[in-house]
């Protein structure tokens, strides 16, 4: 079974607009709001492949009842534990005239630490295959909360993928999880090197595996594709060229679609195959939907 963790949950309300314009009344389309953050964008993608998984995340207010309500009528199995704070919400808006997407992300209230941590705790009850954490930390707690993750995953045997930037991320040297999936910005950030080639990043990531971060490093190169590097392979699968509508859900799409290969006993070259194949399917989509398994199955063969 895999288990998603999402520490700082949202609601995603998407529309779209003809044109931008400064100080003008701008009318937008219907809003459509969707469950979000890293972890649930992941379990909404495995549903997507027809994998079964239950996210795990803290939610309160008006917004985390929206988003429990959400996940009910999307069939996803999820356990909630009540922060007594508003859940957050970020917008997602089309300029259409010109293809523009502009992301507004909102930051979440204060979560008590011993909150989450009991939530962290649960994962023993769950004993998953997988653990999957994915977003961002929300305010109140420390950097170092991801590895508490990974060394519970650890304790039931779980094999833990995080997906995560910034301090958050630097924070997981050491701790030696399953996989994480940095850019290349942040793989640069990780070893305190300016720049690095594309030609240089397996020999980068195989010195972040010796540091520590973790067993597997997939670098995501963007439109480009992705390199998967172990301490002893390296892979790239290139991104196929696509009508690129939205991005959000990408990562998450390339973190599931790696995940159900892996889950499956697929080889890595495979799994990073497909893990690229479900990210650029979620870019020919119109705000938070993701992909269609069908067009991911379709670029997989083409990668191949």
């Amino acid at each position: 079974m895999i288990l998603t963790i999402t520490l700082s949950p949202c609601i995603d309300k998407s529309t779209t607009v003809p044109v931008f314009k400064p100080e003008a009344k701008l009318r937008c389309t219907e809003v459509v709001n969707e469950p979000g953050g890293g972890g649930i964008n992941v379990s909404k993608a495995l549903q997507k492949l027809e994998c079964p998984s239950v996210a795990l995340f803290p939610a309160g207010g008006h917004n985390g009842n929206m988003l429990c309500s959400l996940l009910k009528e999307q069939g996803i199995l999820f356990h909630a534990v009540d922060t007594k704070v508003e859940t957050r919400e970020n917008w997602i808006v089309l300029e259409t005239s010109v293809n523009n997407q502009f992301r507004f992300t909102f930051p979440g209230r204060t979560i008590l630490e011993e909150t989450v941590k009991s939530l962290v705790e649960q994962i023993r009850s769950f004993t998953p295959s997988y653990v999957v954490a994915s977003g961002s930390l929300p305010a109140g707690l420390p950097d170092y909360f991801y590895g508490l993750i990974v060394k519970n995953a650890a304790a039931v045997g779980a094999r833990c993928i995080v997906d995560t930037s910034g301090a958050a991320l630097q924070a997981l040297k050491g701790k030696h999880a399953f996989m994480i999936k940095p850019n290349i910005g942040e793989l640069c950030q990780m070893l305190n090197t300016e720049w690095l080639d594309m030609s240089e990043v397996p020999a980068a990531a195989q010195q972040a595996i010796a540091d520590g971060f973790a067993e597997i490093i997939v670098v995501s190169m963007g439109h480009r594709g992705a390199w998967l590097v172990t301490g002893t392979e390296s892979y790239f699968a290139a991104a196929p060229d696509v009508p690129k509508k939205s991005t959000v859900g990408a990562g998450d799409s390339m973190v599931a679609g790696i995940t159900w290969f892996l889950q499956k006993g697929k080889s890595l070259q495979e799994a990073i195959r497909f893990g690229v194949a479900c990210g650029s399917a979620a870019t020919m989509n119109d705000g938070t939907q993701l992909f269609n398994k069908a067009d991911a199955e379709r670029l997989y063969e083409q990668i191949k």
